[in-house]
């Protein structure tokens, strides 16, 4: 018997914390619920000019790298292919959809280091600022091997720097 209430107890507290992280994350969706549908993947994206293993690690709102974005499954941390293609960016996901971003959308590639509760090295992640309607974002990336890292980010700068702005389409 006095093993059993102490244990209870400790049982109703973690039911309590899953029920708070639960309402939690279901808050964050109603407030997040503007966010527009992502772009979709295309069926044959043709052959990529860089290409890497690692981890998708979140989407965040531009320059605030605490607020994840839960809505379109952006939010989870996944083990991802990360594919740049001469038309956008795709990650393919493990676990969660697959993530397409266009040329047009992409406003800079950087490196950082952290994001969303993942912290590395210095410049040890890659982030992507992109733009999803009247959203800006930012969408983290770590490659599963350093090398891969300065091709990707050579290739995304490059892809970046020859694509149209998404303002130039936006008044179309």
């Amino acid at each position: 018997m006095d093993k059993i209430l102490p244990g209870l107890a400790m049982l109703a507290i973690v039911a309590v914390v899953f029920v708070l992280l639960a309402i939690g994350w279901r808050n964050r969706l109603r407030r997040q619920s503007d966010v527009e549908q992502l772009p979709p993947v295309p069926e044959a994206p043709g052959q990529p000019t860089a290409v890497a293993e690692g981890q998708y690690v979140a989407t965040t709102t531009a320059g605030d790298w605490l607020d994840r974005i839960a809505v379109h499954s952006l939010g989870i941390r996944t083990n991802a292919t990360l594919a740049v293609y001469p038309h956008g960016v795709l990650f393919d996901r493990s676990g969660a959809p697959a993530l397409y971003i266009p040329a047009t959308s992409l406003t800079d590639v950087r490196q950082d280091s952290g994001m969303a509760g993942k912290f590395v090295e210095k410049d040890g992640l890659l982030v992507l600022a992109w733009l999803l309607g009247a959203h800006a974002l930012d969408t983290g990336f770590r490659t599963r091997r350093a090398a891969d890292k300065d091709v990707l980010f050579e290739a995304l700068r490059q892809l970046i720097s020859s694509a149209p702005a998404a303002d130039a389409n936006s008044g179309k």
